[in-house]
C-alpha cells in the first residue's frame, strides 16, 4: 500500500458539502482506505480573485492503486460533482488534487507529483502540516517547515467534524 496525500477544494454549490461527498467517495473507492481528514479551511481564491472563496482539506489515504490509475478514479469523482475546467484558477464544484504520492517524484503530460505548486500555497501546507506535518515532500522538505515558511492570511478554520 502506498501513503498518498491529496487536496481538495470546492467554491461551487455548497462547497462544505462538495467535499464531504469527495471524502466519502475517496473512502469507498476500490483498493484505497482513508487515514486522515484535515480540517476545512475557508480561503480565498488564488490568481482569479473575481470569485467565491473556497473551502479546502487535506486526506490521507493509503492505496494499491498507481498514480496513473488514482489519478483517473479522482477525476472521474471530478466528473461526478460537475466539475467543468474552463480556465485555470477557475471557480469550481471540486478539484481533487494529488499532493505526494509515497516518496515519488513523477512526471509526464498529465501528472507531477508531489504537485508542483503545493510548497507555495497556504490553502494546501496548512491543513496537510494538520495530518502529517512530519511528511517528507520530495525535493522540498518537511510539511511542516514549508508551512510555516507561508502565509495563511485569509484562511480560517471552520468548525466540527467532517468526512
Amino acid at each position: 500500500m502506498s501513503q498518498v496525500f491529496i487536496g481538495l477544494g470546492s467554491n461551487l454549490e455548497e462547497p462544505e458539502q462538495q467535499l464531504k461527498q469527495a471524502i466519502h467517495a475517496l473512502a469507498n473507492t476500490k483498493n484505497c482506505k482513508l487515514i486522515h481528514t484535515s480540517p476545512f479551511y475557508l480561503t480565498k481564491p488564488v490568481g482569479y480573485l473575481n470569485q467565491p472563496d473556497f473551502i479546502n482539506a487535506v486526506v490521507e489515504i493509503d492505496t494499491s492503486l498507481s498514480p496513473k490509475e488514482l489519478l483517473k478514479e479522482i477525476q472521474h469523482i471530478e466528473q461526478q460533482h460537475g466539475r467543468v475546467r474552463t480556465f485555470q484558477n477557475a471557480p469550481r464544484t471540486l478539484d481533487l488534487d494529488i499532493l505526494a504520492f509515497d516518496q515519488l517524484r513523477y512526471q509526464d503530460d498529465e501528472l507531477t507529483i508531489p504537485h508542483p505548486r503545493m510548497h507555495n500555497r497556504a490553502f494546501v501546507l496548512i491543513p496537510f502540516n494538520d495530518i502529517a506535518g512530519d511528511f517528507e515532500l520530495p525535493g522540498l522538505g518537511k510539511v511542516n517547515d514549508l508551512a510555516l515558511q507561508c502565509q495563511g492570511d485569509g484562511m480560517v478554520k471552520i468548525n466540527g467534524v467532517h468526512g
